[in-house]
Parts: C-alpha cells; sequence; structure tokens
C-alpha cells in the first residue's frame, strides 16, 4: 500500500483494489483477505470458510471508533453516529434509536443539531458505503479518493491490513475434488457457499479425472452460473434471480 502510494506520481494511476491472497508454506495455507472477496475449501462436499468480507457494516465500530478519536477527518460534514434512517431537521429534540462505536445494540438519544450531518455509514448491505462513497473497507491504493464535491479524503479509514486464517493441509486427507476457491464479490454477491459447493460438487465428478483442465472448467461453470443467462428483463440465474452485476473473477485450486 506504501509502495503504491509512492508510485502513483510516477505512473499517474489513481483508484485502488481489495486482495486476496493464499500462501502455500510448509503443510499450511495462509489465507491472507483485505477486501470483500472471498476464499472457501470444500473438503467431501462440507464448506470451511477462510475468509470474511470487510464491508461498512461488518466494520462499523472500527469505522466509528475512528471517527470518535479523530473527529477532524469527518470535515465537518459527517457524523460518526448510527440512526436507523437520515436525521432530519424537524426532529431535533426529539427522541431516536442511534448507535456508537461500543454498542452492538441500539438506544434512545435526543437529537441535536450535529445528529443532521450525514453519516458516516450510510446504507444497508451491498449499498453500504462510507461517506457516501466507496462500499469496501479494506484494501490497497485509494489514496486519492475524496467525498464528491469535497476536500475530505477517505483513505484513513481503509485499511490495508488483511485477516490471516490458517489451514493445515497435513491434518487432513484430500481427494481429487477437494477444492481452494477464491473469487470477487461478483460471485458471492448471487451464490451461497453452499450453492458454490454444490455446484463443484455435481461438476467435477462429472469430468475426466486425469483431464489436467477440469478445476478451469469447474471455475468456468461458476462465472457462468452466476452471470446467468439473458433475458427480456435482464440476466437472469436460478430461480429467475438477477446475475451478478459486478465482475466475477474465480478460481478453483486442487488441494
Amino acid at each position: 500500500d506504501l509502495q503504491i502510494e509512492r508510485e502513483r506520481t510516477v505512473y499517474n494511476i489513481s483508484g485502488g483494489c481489495t486482495a486476496l491472497v493464499v500462501v502455500y508454506l510448509l503443510g499450511k495455507l495462509y489465507v491472507a483477505n483485505a477486501g470483500d472477496s472471498r476464499a472457501i475449501i470444500i473438503r467431501n462436499g462440507e464448506v470451511i470458510p477462510m475468509s470474511s468480507e470487510f464491508t461498512p457494516e461488518t466494520e462499523r465500530q472500527r469505522l466509528q471508533y475512528l471517527a470518535y478519536m479523530q473527529p477532524h477527518l469527518l470535515g465537518n460534514e459527517f457524523t460518526h453516529l448510527e440512526f436507523p434512517r437520515r436525521v432530519q431537521r424537524k426532529e431535533v429534540g426529539k427522541r431516536m434509536l442511534y448507535r456508537d462505536f461500543n454498542m452492538t445494540g441500539w438506544a434512545y438519544k435526543t437529537i441535536e443539531e450535529d445528529d443532521l450531518k450525514f453519516p458516516l455509514i450510510y446504507g444497508e448491505g451491498k449499498k453500504a458505503r462510507v461517506m457516501a462513497t466507496i462500499g469496501v473497507t479494506r484494501g490497497l491504493g485509494d489514496h486519492d479518493l475524496k467525498v464528491h464535491d469535497s476536500n475530505i479524503y477517505i483513505k484513513p479509514f481503509l485499511s490495508s491490513s488483511p485477516e490471516v486464517r490458517v489451514y493445515d493441509l497435513l491434518q487432513y486427507e484430500h481427494g481429487p475434488d477437494d477444492v481452494l476457491i477464491l473469487a470477487t464479490d461478483g460471485l458471492w454477491d448471487v451464490l451461497l457457499n453452499e450453492e458454490v459447493a454444490e455446484a463443484v460438487t455435481n461438476f467435477l465428478p462429472n469430468c475426466d479425472p486425469d483431464d489436467p483442465h477440469r478445476y478451469t472448467l469447474a471455475a468456468q461453470d461458476l462465472v457462468m452460473r452466476a452471470r446467468g443467462v439473458l433475458k427480456d428483463r435482464g440476466w437472469r440465474i436460478s430461480n429467475d434471480r438477477l446475475g451478478s452485476g459486478d465482475d466475477i473473477s474465480v478460481y478453483v485450486i486442487p488441494l
């Protein structure tokens, strides 16, 4: 992340990306995730999650705490408190539910003038954004990213530190259909872990066991499942659900 920051003047590259990395070392897999991609292991048809997503919702307390400790980062435009909806001027003096960084549940507070500021975390689910701008809270780059029409930098709220999980390969027996799957959020937005596991465990046995491309074909199958087929009302996957609207990159790696 520091290297990207140093080189951005030389290469004139803006923007950023998430990172999902797997290192095999001395019989163990080290899975490091900074962002909203995901890794799972499928062993005997069972799912073992190897990462968790970092979004404004999952990292709400970290973001709120940082804003509480360094309020200047909010540029006097945002409030670090969370409310169930946008507070309106007519509600000043009335009581409303809220959450602070030290709270998992909700409590009531009397609305003040400061609470009318735009919330640090706005929206829900896939539409949740930090300062109404970015929907992922860990990754690389984005050093120059600002709130639209302002001089407020978002980078202080974005972390490049990954979460690392370890899987001991030597502790288990693995068959040819036991795999590690790495994929961007384009896959996970529309398919559950269990749906992905079912698709792969059904696909691989139908391939020639000696075909070195069987895992690549399984990855392509997952991409097609997440994209869906083009119908009158857009791209559709199984059960007539909407196909993925995000980029879909998938690796299927035999264990």
